[in-house]
């Protein structure tokens, strides 16, 4: 493709060179430059893409997309743009040729929910036979298959390739993450989303390489709303209406407040042999009496969203109902299935706002015992240990006190840490240091009426230990632990 067909969208000025010449491929990590390759120097927080130009040009890349003036290289086209990373998203477009426009597209913003509220919609499209790709903080998702990404959204490049994955897989929609930080960094510029979803809103991602400040944080969710057909917001929110201000798309919405089109009623919590989660009504555009397979009240509003965008398709009620009871979201609150009348439960916390959100909405379950297995990651502050510990010698009945991602520390020294927090508020507990071994322990002194949760690894597959990733599952752990079959590596 030439590149004044990838650049079509764009405002450029072009340098020196010319605009015909052929592209193989767009790249901005001049690691991965290729001969006939346009290379677009993206600047980031910690990193300006305009440093390795040298190298994008010495490894063949025949054009430049830069912001900087006074770039020249004989025999290599040179274009500057005002904004690289927007220039790349709409480059990407092109030259994956305009992928969304063959797929109903969702995106899904807010402080919380994203990546359940994402499961939920995929769970329930794919019930009712609408192959669905998904894209968020577990990776790229198509068919059984998962790719790796490095941020919740991952460049436009990326995204725009992924759909184009998910259309020759059989896919007719995708549902993305769509974070603060991927709408403020251009990631899904060129996108205009069929529906845009709000979830919520609260204090995150302040800081130097984040947001300047709330207000920013804001406004980079509000754009969303300015880039869909259709959107449909948590009218419970304190923020809805400023999330939608200055929106162009319908608005349609959901809660438990009762002006809002979509509402909820009755919400009970449900614990029954391999089944936690909740059940609720609905009233409004659709009336159901819904289960959702996932713990908590905040469940609620996750199904509502899910309700509310999957109404907008042509799928059977029941494929709703069914995608709900069923759904499992991978290392988040994800029940396992065991032998017995307990609940064994993997999760993502790994720190102490996080252990305590779960605990405390597990504790409303009245279990007989809360069981909690974790550890502590080596390489970070020691603080986040011994609040940890806190949280768990204050809500669990036993805290299983394990390895982590320990990195370049002794496991030993985190555990020490741990306890203290621990003994601090006189939690009880023991220390299996080897976590297949804290995980047998779980299973063989397990009592009827107990919920145990693993904590910290949720959807990671590996252990890290001095450099070394090595491979654990937990649930294959766990499989293999209840069918004698043999352990995993033991890396220690």
């Amino acid at each position: 493709m030439k590149l004044c067909d990838l650049l079509k969208s764009c405002d450029y000025t072009l340098v020196s060179g010319s605009a015909d010449v052929e592209i193989k491929d767009i790249i901005y990590d001049s690691r991965k430059v290729i001969g006939g390759c346009a290379f677009v120097a993206l600047k980031g927080y910690n990193v300006d893409g305009h440093r390795f130009i040298p190298d994008a040009v010495e490894r063949g890349a025949v054009a430049l997309v830069v912001e900087d003036d006074g770039i020249a290289y004989e025999g290599v086209t040179v274009v500057r743009v005002q904004d690289a990373r927007a220039t790349l998203a709409l480059m990407s477009v092109e030259y994956f040729g305009h992928p969304a426009d063959e797929l109903t597209t969702v995106a899904v913003t807010g402080t919380k929910g994203k990546t359940t509220t994402v499961a939920m919609i995929r769970s329930i499209l794919e019930t009712a036979g609408i192959k669905t790709g998904t894209i968020g903080t577990l990776g790229i998702l198509i068919g059984e298959r998962i790719y790796k990404t490095n941020n919740t959204t991952p460049e436009s490049y990326e995204i725009q390739q992924a759909m184009r994955h998910m259309l020759n897989d059989g896919c007719r929609a995708m549902v993305i993450e769509a974070s603060s930080l991927g709408l403020k960094w251009h990631r899904t510029d060129g996108i205009l989303f069929d529906y845009g979803i709000f979830t919520n809103f609260s204090s995150d991602h302040i800081g130097d390489s984040e947001h300047k400040d709330m207000a920013e944080y804001l406004s980079c969710k509000r754009m969303l709303f300015s880039r869909c057909k259709v959107g449909i917001i948590n009218k419970d929110d304190e923020n809805a209406q400023a999330v939608i201000a200055g929106h162009t798309c319908s608005i349609e919405t959901y809660g438990y407040d009762e002006g809002a089109d979509l509402v909820a009623h009755g919400d009970e919590l449900v614990a029954r042999s391999g089944f936690i989660g909740v059940r609720f009504d609905t009233t409004g555009v659709e009336e159901l009496s819904v289960e959702v397979a996932i713990p908590g009240r905040f469940s609620v509003y996750n199904a509502l969203a899910a309700i509310a965008l999957c109404r907008h398709f042509d799928i059977d009620r029941r494929a709703i109902l069914d995608g709900l009871s069923h759904v499992k979201v991978k290392g988040r609150v994800e029940a396992v299935p065991v032998p017995g009348s307990y609940t064994m439960l993997i999760d993502y916390a790994h720190n102490a706002v996080s252990m305590e959100n779960v605990l405390t909405t597990l504790r409303e379950y009245h279990p007989h015992r809360l069981i909690t297995l974790f550890g502590a990651g080596g390489n970070r502050p020691k603080s986040r240990r011994y609040e940890m510990g806190e949280v768990s010698g204050r809500l669990s009945d036993l805290s299983v006190v394990t390895e982590d991602n320990s990195r370049y520390e002794d496991v030993m020294d985190i555990i020490a840490d741990i306890k203290v927090g621990l003994d601090k508020v006189g939690g009880s507990y023991i220390v299996i240091p080897n976590r297949i071994d804290a995980i047998r322990y779980c299973i063989e002194n397990a009592e009827d009426g107990d919920i145990i949760v693993l904590a910290g690894k949720g959807h990671e597959d590996y252990q890290e230990i001095r450099g070394v990733k090595y491979h654990m599952d937990e649930r294959e752990i766990i499989s293999g632990i209840l069918g004698d079959s043999p352990d995993d590596e033991n890396p220690n």
